[in-house]
């Protein structure tokens, strides 16, 4: 079905920006799940234990902000697309390295990672500061999430 059973309360217009803004958001946050659960899982060193946790606090911020945004798409009559290829073809992560990683390694990689993706996410803030408030204020709530978590990954190589 391409055309949406959702009635959207926005203009066409505000619909289409605030859509694009919302599906760049949602695979941004799907590889970031993604890439904190392969960091999880390969860890290694001193204070693996901390870290390893740490990181699974971050797939779950991420994954319960996918949900969020997947959804505030759909009650805007976009549908949300969170296929593998999608995301592999628009994430603005950078690439996360394969096999073991030191801890020191994998705290800069997350770093570098959240940097990007905060980074992208601001510029989408002003992007639905005309065209959906409700989407804005999601997105401030998000920020502000991956914000302290990139405060709280940098810490650590204080």
């Amino acid at each position: 079905m391409t055309t949406s059973p959702i009635k959207s309360p926005l203009s066409d217009s505000d619909k289409e920006i605030t859509g694009n803004a919302l599906q760049a958001t949602l695979t941004d946050l799907i590889d970031l799940s993604l890439i904190a659960k392969q960091a999880h899982w390969n860890v290694v060193g001193q204070n693996f234990r901390s870290a390893h946790l740490q990181l699974d606090e971050l797939v779950s911020t991420a994954r319960q902000y996918v949900d969020e945004v997947a959804e505030r798409a759909a009650a805007i009559g976009v549908s949300p697309n969170g296929k593998a290829k999608t995301v592999v073809a628009s994430s603005g992560a950078p690439e996360y390295p394969d096999n073991w990683q030191s801890v020191q390694s994998t705290i800069a990689a997350i770093v570098d990672t959240l940097a990007a993706l905060i980074e992208r996410l601001r510029k989408r803030i002003d992007e639905t500061d005309k065209s959906d408030l409700v989407t804005q204020d999601l997105f401030i709530e998000i920020a502000r999430a991956l914000e302290e978590a990139h405060w709280m990954w940098q810490a650590q190589q204080a």
